[in-house]
């Protein structure tokens, strides 16, 4: 992988990364994201394939379907154009980066979708609702803005990470075991909600600490039991606020 970084120059590599933030601009029922990953491979594969003809046809291997969740673009890009480098030289076969760009794509975006979006997201949106309940908007401002710059540090730390390594950052990957730390953030979720509930409603004015104790385990029951419908988990909460409040406070 040494030779790559002198087939494609920084200011190829940084404009593939920064096209990865279109993906979805040409979003479509046909191929999904399709168009976009084309667009954010096409300054590399035109170093890599000079010939127009031998271009065209790779770049038909892009405009299949393709679908992944936009957090993993990036390290995707990168890795395809890792593959693309060594299939230009011959090591490796161009069949292979079809089983790839399928399999993994898929994959990552099951990753993300249950790490980013049902999450960190939601971290993010209970953090944030709590710092506005407390007050806190100088806090929530600082906490946005440091959310926002790692979120892009990541981008570009797994973009560079699939570029070099190539294969061996899908080894990294599963180590980091994301679903279960997934499962964990949803833990700490659960105790947000508990946090924000007592915050929007102060102890001794309209709540009780059995609205919290209630709040806290049927959220952490939920965020625990993916295979439990969110309707039925807050068709229980609200009973349960119900019942307790006509019971008086605690």
């Amino acid at each position: 992988m040494g030779n790559l970084s002198e087939e494609l120059d920084a200011r190829t590599l940084s404009a593939c990364f920064l096209r990865c933030y279109l993906i979805g601009a040409a979003y479509n029922t046909r191929g999904l994201q399709h168009v976009g990953l084309t667009y954010a491979m096409e300054p590399g594969l035109t170093v890599l394939y000079p010939d127009p003809e031998k271009r065209d046809a790779v770049f038909a291997r892009y405009l299949d379907l393709y679908n992944t969740h936009f957090f993993w673009t990036p390290l995707l890009v990168g890795l395809f154009l890792s593959l693309e480098a060594k299939i230009a030289k011959g090591v490796l076969p161009a069949e292979m980066l079809d089983n790839v760009k399928t399999t993994t794509a898929f994959t990552l975006s099951a990753i993300g979708d249950t790490f980013f979006s049902a999450s960190v997201m939601g971290l993010w949106g209970l953090s944030a609702a709590c710092l506005v309940a407390g007050g806190q908007y100088a806090a929530l401002a600082v906490f946005a803005g440091g959310l926002f710059l790692a979120a892009q540090v990541f981008k570009a730390a797994t973009f560079r990470a699939g570029y070099r390594e190539g294969f061996h950052v899908l080894r990294r990957l599963k180590r980091w075991d994301m679903v279960n730390l997934g499962r964990r953030i949803k833990l700490i979720n659960a105790g947000l909600l508990t946090v924000f509930w007592m915050l929007a409603h102060p102890l001794g004015e309209t709540a009780s600490v059995a609205d919290a104790v209630l709040i806290g385990i049927l959220a952490a029951w939920a965020a625990t039991r993916p295979s439990v419908s969110r309707e039925i988990a807050l068709l229980i909460l609200a009973a349960g606020w119900v019942l307790l409040r006509s019971l008086g406070p605690i």
